[in-house]
């Protein structure tokens, strides 16, 4: 019965925000079509307050997934970005998103939506400031020189349209560029969000007094700040979930007892879970890795202290805490049935066209729109049958693999 509770906890957090993910995702994946990316890459090189500002402005109109986020920061710090530059991108990707917003609001209410956007911004400022009590420029240029010769594995490419923007608008090409952004995206976050919905939907069933003896609720003030805005990171780095995925602990963590500072100090660690931790060090080498976990560390939680003085000194600081009926509230008919029937229709249209117009990469299993893999160069004829590859990084893998003994995969031409 547990199990089936826990299920049921989990399907009712998910349909509550499913709206809002299919269109924030909808939302990014026009940006990364519409928005070249050569442009963003020109724009944040070189150091000082201006390439810092339009990273955080162009993180935020970017995609919602951390790991995205670390591969475009190292792909920007590799082309001559500050390592401020980059990280501003990482910390703006991930906590100054649309559909980040969306998913606290609902779960969580306004004020934390607030709390986290301003929180994001205050992020940015603190890992500016402290960057150099951390990372020396010496250690920036060896980081940089490793990121360039570091073996990245796969990463998420952004498929992006050339076509003025009149044309986009009614345009089948442009409008595939989004839909295989939308799938690119869904397929690198659904394990991440649907672990966060399993994680949320058991630790729903665990009683409030386990929360309280985690968590110091009577105590003087200092001490509990200082108590939670530390476990906080820590119980985040421990879930391995990040991005919009933590978003629903964070609402069972509220629920059952976790202080204000120290639910916002979870939610902004979702760039030093472990996984994303080893990619750093993979990227950077372990030197640079270990030091901007530990400023990362510190800015969130400093960051959260920032945000829970201002908000208790401006009375915006949230008393009420939901209980487990209210974070896992019951199926009905109201307007979100209706939002999340829009959601299905956008999710099912942009799906369907990347079915349509798309093909598997036999190496990775994104899909690619065929006519732009024809167009760069990013097929293979062998046996009879066409391979189409999301970047040269696959096709080159794919080449080599066909040399080989190991047989390719065999082609998907319908991307299923």
């Amino acid at each position: 019965m547990l199990v089936v509770h826990g299920l049921e906890n989990a399907g009712r957090m998910a349909y509550e925000v499913w709206w809002a993910l299919a269109f924030g995702f909808a939302i990014s994946a026009i940006v990364q079509a519409w928005v070249p990316r050569e442009r963003i890459e020109r724009a944040l090189s070189g150091s000082g307050f201006a390439p810092i500002a339009r990273a955080t402005a162009l993180g935020a109109a970017s995609s919602s997934c951390s790991y995205a986020a670390v591969a475009i920061a190292k792909s920007l710090f590799q082309k001559g970005a500050s390592a401020a530059s980059a990280l501003a991108f990482q910390f703006a990707s991930t906590n100054l998103v649309w559909e980040l917003g969306l998913v606290l609001w609902i779960l969580l209410g306004w004020r934390f939506t607030l709390a986290e956007f301003v929180g994001g911004a205050v992020l940015i400022v603190l890992m500016t400031v402290l960057l150099r009590l951390f990372v020396s420029p010496k250690l920036e240029a060896e980081a940089r020189e490793h990121a360039r010769t570091a073996d990245a594995g796969h990463e998420h490419h952004a498929v992006e349209s050339t076509l003025p923007l009149r044309r986009r608008l009614v345009s089948a090409e442009a409008w595939s560029d989004v839909a295989h952004n939308f799938r690119g995206d869904w397929q690198m976050l659904w394990k991440e969000i649907g672990i966060g919905f399993l994680l949320a939907g058991f630790a729903g069933l665990i009683p409030n007094r386990v929360f309280e003896a985690a968590f110091i609720t009577h105590a003087p003030a200092p001490l509990r700040l200082i108590e939670n805005v530390i476990l906080g990171p820590l119980i985040a780095v421990a879930s391995f979930v990040c991005s919009v995925g933590n978003i629903p602990l964070a609402a069972v963590l509220w629920s059952g007892g976790i202080s204000f500072a120290g639910a916002l100090a979870f939610i902004f660690a979702d760039l030093i879970v472990l996984p994303i931790i080893a990619i750093y060090r993979k990227y950077y080498g372990s030197r640079f890795a270990l030091r901007i976990v530990a400023l990362m560390f510190v800015t969130m939680v400093l960051a959260a202290v920032a945000i829970d003085g201002i908000f208790g000194a401006a009375h915006l600081v949230p008393h009420a805490r939901p209980s487990r009926s209210d974070v896992f509230m019951p199926i009905g008919l109201d307007y979100k049935l209706v939002l999340n029937v829009l959601g299905i229709i956008v999710f099912a249209a942009l799906i369907a066209l990347t079915l349509r117009r798309g093909a598997t990469d036999p190496m990775c299993g994104m899909t690619v729109d065929r006519s732009k893999a024809r167009l760069k160069g990013l097929t293979v004829e062998r046996d009879g049958a066409t391979y189409y590859f999301c970047g040269a990084g696959c096709r080159d893998k794919f080449e080599v693999r066909a040399r080989g003994l190991e047989p390719p995969r065999a082609a998907r031409p319908n991307g299923t």
